[in-house]
């Protein structure tokens, strides 16, 4: 069968593909488990080459729908993991390229899909961005309702829907997970008002001093990568039959404040004898309003 990553070439892209090469295999729309012929993946840029003869990279933008039906072809057997996307402080930035590319690209691989042989499972890579406001209630379950406060949150909690829609309509069999802020991740930081999220482990142990826009007791939900791309293949795994008609669920984090990982890495560093780089407070007043 054939597996599609929109954003194939982001932090998350890239270890779902390698962990799917690993696998070698996924349940196909018969239900039945079939061997991955091929791993098409679609992004803005690559950074890494191609390392498998399984594997394709296609660059290009996926609000040109014509990069989608390139990546499908003529395959009558597959799989799309829908994760590409314009992060949540670029949405606040610039709101047209968000429609364009959340919304608008999201709208065309649901498309897509739809017009695909068969009936394509389809995984969407959500946020727990779609909540929010003053009357979000703490623990936020899958029912609760959904308040974005961010134009980046806003595409998440419409794309669910249109999943929820075309799985209805028996399109395609979809679902969507939704990610809490996923660490660490490495590199330089990116325009996601989470990115200190990562920064402040990441930052301190290469020696590096980490700015922090957000206040030191600010809870805020995170989890591995790892176990995000082991949810996104489980999510894909599930029979049918065991899912409802909202199609959404929330993945298992943990709520961690900046001054929880400032004593884990000064625990680290006295066990480990390394020498930390300083995170030091640099409030962002619109940083702190997002998280």
């Amino acid at each position: 069968m054939k597996i599609i990553i929109t954003g194939g070439g982001g932090f998350l892209g890239s270890q779902l593909a390698a962990t799917l090469l690993n696998r070698g295999e996924l349940t196909s729309p018969s239900g039945s488990q079939e061997p991955i012929d091929e791993l098409v993946l679609i992004d803005a840029r690559f950074v890494t080459p191609q390392n498998d003869t399984r594997m394709q990279q296609i660059v290009g933008d996926i609000s040109n729908r014509d990069v989608i039906n390139e990546a499908i072809g003529s395959a009558k057997n597959i799989s799309i993991f829908h994760l590409a996307s314009m992060v949540s402080g670029e949405c606040e930035e610039r709101y047209d390229d968000a429609l364009r590319v959340n919304l608008d690209g999201g709208r065309n691989v649901f498309d897509a899909a739809r017009a695909a042989a068969g009936r394509p499972r389809v995984v969407f890579a959500s946020s727990i961005a779609s909540f929010g406001g003053a009357a979000m209630p703490t623990p936020v379950s899958d029912l609760a309702k959904q308040m974005p406060q961010t134009t980046y949150g806003m595409t998440k909690a419409m794309c669910e829907l249109l999943v929820n829609d075309h799985t209805r309509k028996g399109h395609f069999d979809g679902r969507s997970a939704r990610l809490p802020t996923v660490i660490i991740r490495p590199g330089k930081p990116n325009a996601a008002a989470s990115s200190w999220a990562s920064g402040m482990f990441r930052e301190p142990l290469n020696g590096e001093t980490c700015e922090l826009p957000v206040h030191r007791d600010q809870p805020h939900p995170m989890t591995g990568f790892r176990t995000v791309v082991d949810s996104f293949i489980a999510l894909h795994e599930v029979p049918e039959e065991r899912l409802g008609d909202d199609r959404a669920y929330g993945l298992p984090a943990h709520q961690v404040t900046p001054a929880m990982a400032g004593k884990a890495l000064s625990e680290l560093a006295e066990e480990k004898n390394l020498a930390l780089g300083q995170i030091e407070d640099a409030f962002d007043p619109r940083i702190q309003a997002i998280v």
